[in-house]
């Protein structure tokens, strides 16, 4: 475990510690760590915020954890990326129950579910929109993919962008129990 792996594990063990828990509280947390209202933490309000927690880190080392948690380049980091970072490791249940999710939309089986994929297993043609002819069946297709597609929205949903979406999901939800039978109800598996 290098020493950005090591803060970031600390930082976790802190917020909860101190009943900063789940998606609402890292969220007011980190609101209240963005001193100047842009919606986005730099290297400095990031160190100051992890001083108020006991978490005394010199310049480098707040430099190193903006970058390996700044996904998008902006040299800051945003909401998402701060959630993102801050989310525990899912189980290997909750991993298991998502790969199947994904197994099941990936109908190639070539670790990439496409629009192609999707009309194996799902229909858009009692969606709104197709109805009234707003839109095509393989709008609506490709509308439900861009849900756990990354930031590029490139058309394809990998594995890793499919198990990103979940962890998100996964963070609200307290048991392994709860979480395995929302996602075997949901994708009926």
């Amino acid at each position: 475990m290098d020493a950005v792996d090591a803060t970031v594990e600390r930082l976790r063990a802190q917020c909860l510690s101190r009943g900063v828990s789940g998606i609402r509280s890292l969220a007011r947390f980190f609101r209240r760590l963005d001193q100047d209202g842009s919606r986005a933490l730099d290297a400095r309000e990031l160190r100051r915020g992890l001083a108020e927690l006991g978490m005394l880190l010199d310049e480098a080392e707040a430099e190193g954890v903006c970058k390996r948690w700044d996904r998008d380049g902006s040299g800051t980091l945003d909401l998402e990326e701060f959630l993102r970072a801050l989310r525990p490791p899912m189980s290997q249940a909750r991993e298991a129950v998502i790969a199947a999710a994904f197994a099941k939309l990936d109908r190639s089986g070539d670790g990439v579910v496409t629009v192609d994929d999707l009309r194996g297993v799902y229909s858009g043609r009692a969606h709104p929109k197709v109805q009234s002819g707003e839109w095509r069946e393989d709008d609506v297709l490709r509308c439900f993919l861009d849900t756990f597609d990354s930031s590029e929205k490139d058309g394809q949903v990998t594995l890793a962008e499919f198990q990103d979406y979940y962890s998100g999901l996964s963070a609200s939800v307290d048991t392994d129990e709860e979480f395995v039978a929302m996602m075997t109800s949901a994708w009926q598996l």
